[in-house]
């Protein structure tokens, strides 16, 4: 009984070692993602938005980006935050009643 008690015991910790390295790798790939860089016709299908609303957004100011040979690159993590800035919580009432 006591064998198997240990057994247990070891199996336990096991899984616990396993679940800080599956949480260490998230974290990692996570990172990992939002460093990456994505081309101006990726960030025109995620955000649903046309070649000239990107270009405003290049224009303004508003979204950073670097450019190679004519070709256009946007970090993830700046559409992250440019998203962010302009979350809002409030719900616009369409209704004209």
């Amino acid at each position: 009984m006591m064998e198997i008690m240990q057994l247990l015991l070891e199996l336990s910790s096991a899984i616990k070692e396993i679940k800080v390295q599956l949480l260490v790798l998230k974290q990692t790939r996570t990172e990992k993602f939002k460093q990456a860089w994505i081309d101006g016709q990726d960030v025109m299908l995620a955000l649903k938005i046309s070649k000239r609303t990107l270009q405003s957004l290049r224009d303004t100011g508003i979204l950073p980006f670097s450019r190679i040979n004519g070709k256009f690159y946007y970090k993830v993590a700046d559409l992250e935050k440019l998203l962010e800035s302009n979350y809002s919580r409030t719900l616009k009432n369409d209704s004209h009643d």
